[in-house]
C-alpha cells in the first residue's frame, strides 16, 4: 500500500502537498482567529453592557420613577430604546426592594427578584459586570446602582448580552471567514495543478522515478566510455564529467559542478552558444598532451541548453612555449572573469533596487540595529554572564509575543557570588518574567521592566508588569502551591511558589506592591548568604 502511494505522479503529490499545506494554515489561522476574536467580542460585551447599564442609572427619569415621581411606562420605554440603540439583549431596573420596574417580557414586570449577582451593586453601590443566568439564561451582564437625591441606592440597573447570541454572531463571522477560505483552498488547488503540469512540461513528461532511471543509464553509459565527455550547461557550468575526461585531464570529482573556463581555460563556449557555429573541432594542449576537442551544442528546439565536449588524447607532445602560452592565456581569462564577476555584482544590486527591496533591507538593518541595542543595554550593565544568558532568551521570548521588554536604566549587576547559582537564577528570574508575560498578554499595550542592582548588603531583582494586577486580598495566595490566577490546570500554579522557596534557600526575602496599574515583585538576596527569611 505504501509503495503504491509513492509511486503516484508528481502532479498528485504537488496537488496532495499544497492542498494539505494550505488547509492546515487555514486551519490554524482560523483556530487562532476564532480564540482572540471570541476573546474581543466578550470583552466588547462586558464593557459595553456595563457602560449602557452606568449610562441608564445615571438618567434622571430613571431615579424619579424609581422614586414615584414618574410613571413606570416611562422608563420601560425608555429602557426598551436603549437596549434597541445597544443591542443588548435586555434592559432590567429594580427597585431597591428587588421588584423589576422594566423588563423586555411585560409579563415579568411587578415580579419580586431577591438581588442576588446584583447583590453587590444595591447594598455596597458598585459598577461591575459578570456572567448570569439570573433573567434571562446565561448573559454577560453590566451591574449598576441608581442613587436617589438622598445619595441611597434606590435600585439596580442590569444590562445583559445572552451567551447564546453572541456564539451566533461569532459563528457568522467565522462563516464569512470559511467561505473566503474555501476560495483560498480551490485557488490553492488550482495553483497546484498549474505548478504541476509545468513540472511535467519542463521533465518532457517524465515522472521523477523515471528521470532518476534515465540518469542511473546515462551516468552508466559515460563511465563506460573510452573518450572523454565533458557537458555544460548554457553559462559554462559543468554538469557531466566521465571517468576519461577526469584521467585526461587530472581532475577530481570537486570539478563537478565547477565551471568549464576553470578547468580548461582555452576552450571557449561563446559560438556555439550564440549559435554562431554548430560545432568546432581543433587540437588544444593540456597537462602536457595534445587533445583533440570536438564541442557541439544541446538543443531544444532554437534553444542552447548547454554544450557536449568530447576529448581524444593525441598522444604527441608539443614545444614548452605551447604550455607558457597556455599559461598566459589562463591568466587573460581569469582576469576577465573577475571583471565579469564584478559587474554581476554591480547589475545584482541594481536589479535588487528596481525590484524594491529596499524595504526588506531597512528591515533587515532595522531588526539588526534592534539586537545591537538589547545586546549593548545588557553587556554595559549586567556583568554576570549567567544573567546575562537568561535575559538574552527572554527578550527572544518577548520578541514572539511583542512584549515591550526593557532592562531599567539605573540597572547595575556585577559578578554575583558563588552561592547564588545557576539553579537560583533559572528558577527566580525566568519565573519572574514568564509570570509578568503572562500578566500582560491581554493588555493592548504590553510592558515588563526588569531591574537588577548589588550595590549594598543585596542583590536586587525586580520585575514589574503593567497587567490588571493582584487583588490585595489574594497576593498572599500567589505563593501557595497550586495556586492560579489562569485556569484551574493542575500544571500551573507552581511558578512563583518555586520562586519562594528558592530565595528562602539563599535566606532572601520577596516584596510585592499590585494594583489596578499592574504589579511589582521585588527580591532580596543578601551576598554572605546569612540569616534573611520571606
Amino acid at each position: 500500500m505504501i509503495k503504491k502511494l509513492l509511486n503516484v505522479s508528481i502532479q498528485t503529490k504537488i496537488l496532495g502537498l499544497v492542498t494539505g499545506l494550505i488547509i492546515f494554515v487555514i486551519v490554524l489561522l482560523l483556530g487562532v482567529f476564532t480564540y482572540f476574536d471570541t476573546q474581543q467580542i466578550f470583552s466588547n460585551k462586558k464593557d459595553l453592557s456595563l457602560q449602557t447599564a452606568t449610562t441608564l442609572s445615571f438618567m434622571p427619569t430613571v431615579s424619579q420613577a424609581l422614586e414615584g415621581e414618574e410613571p413606570h411606562s416611562e422608563l420601560q420605554t425608555l429602557s426598551e430604546r436603549i437596549r434597541m440603540q445597544s443591542g443588548a439583549n435586555f434592559v432590567v431596573v429594580q427597585d431597591k426592594f428587588g421588584e423589576v420596574i422594566t423588563h423586555p417580557n411585560q409579563e415579568r414586570v411587578g415580579d419580586v427578584q431577591i438581588f442576588d449577582d446584583g447583590y453587590k451593586a444595591r447594598v455596597f453601590g458598585g459598577y461591575y459586570y459578570l456572567t448570569s443566568e439570573e433573567f434571562l439564561g446565561k448573559s454577560i451582564v453590566g451591574k449598576a446602582p441608581v442613587y436617589s437625591g438622598s445619595g441611597s441606592v434606590s435600585g439596580v440597573v442590569t444590562v445583559g448580552y445572552q451567551v447564546k447570541n453572541i456564539k451566533l454572531e461569532i459563528m457568522e463571522r467565522m462563516r464569512d471567514i470559511l467561505t473566503f477560505s474555501i476560495f483560498v483552498v480551490i485557488v490553492g488547488i488550482l495553483a497546484s495543478i498549474f505548478l504541476a503540469r509545468h513540472i511535467r512540461k519542463d521533465t518532457m513528461g517524465l515522472e521523477p522515478r523515471e528521470i532518476a532511471t534515465l540518469y542511473w543509464d546515462r551516468e552508466t553509459i559515460f563511465s563506460s566510455m573510452n573518450e572523454g565527455v565533458i557537458a555544460t550547461d548554457e553559462n559554462g557550468k559543468v554538469t557531466v564529467l566521465n571517468e576519461a575526461a577526469k584521467d585526461l585531464l587530472h581532475l577530481s570529482d570537486q570539478s563537478l559542478n565547477g565551471y568549464l573556463v576553470d578547468i580548461m581555460p582555452t576552450v571557449h563556449l561563446d559560438k556555439i552558444i550564440s549559435k554562431e557555429k554548430q560545432s568546432i573541432s581543433y587540437e588544444s594542449y593540456l597537462n602536457f598532451r595534445v587533445i583533440i576537442l570536438t564541442i557541439v551544442p544541446i538543443l531544444r528546439g532554437d534553444r542552447v541548453l548547454g554544450t557536449i565536449i568530447t576529448l581524444r588524447d593525441k598522444t604527441e607532445i608539443t614545444e614548452m612555449v605551447n604550455a607558457l602560452s597556455e599559461v598566459k592565456k589562463y591568466s587573460e581569462d581569469l582576469r576577465a572573469q573577475t571583471h565579469e564577476f564584478a559587474n554581476k555584482m554591480h547589475m545584482i544590486s541594481g536589479l535588487l533596487q528596481l525590484k524594491e527591496y529596499e524595504e526588506a533591507f531597512q528591515l533587515v538593518q532595522e531588526e539588526v540595529a534592534t539586537i545591537d541595542n538589547y545586546n549593548r543595554m545588557i553587556f554595559e550593565r549586567i556583568q554576570d554572564t549567567k544573567v546575562q544568558a537568561i535575559l538574552l532568551g527572554k527578550i527572544s521570548k518577548a520578541s514572539e509575543k511583542k512584549i515591550n521588554f526593557d532592562l531599567e536604566k539605573d540597572s547595575f549587576l556585577s559578578e554575583l557570588p558563588s552561592h547564588i547559582e545557576v539553579a537560583h537564577l533559572t528558577m527566580i528570574i525566568g519565573n519572574l518574567i514568564d509570570n509578568a508575560f503572562d500578566e500582560v498578554l491581554n493588555q493592548s499595550e504590553r510592558n515588563v521592566t526588569f531591574f537588577a542592582l548589588d550595590i549594598g548588603k543585596d542583590v536586587i531583582f525586580e520585575v514589574s508588569d503593567n497587567g490588571s494586577g493582584i487583588p490585595e486580598t489574594k497576593i498572599n495566595n500567589v505563593f501557595k502551591p497550586g495556586y492560579s490566577t489562569k485556569s484551574s490546570d493542575v500544571q500551573r500554579g507552581y511558578g512563583l511558589y518555586n520562586v519562594k522557596n528558592k530565595v528562602e534557600e539563599l535566606n532572601g526575602t520577596i516584596e510585592v506592591h499590585s494594583d489596578e496599574r499592574g504589579t511589582i515583585i521585588s527580591i532580596f538576596i543578601p551576598k554572605n548568604n546569612v540569616g534573611g527569611s520571606v
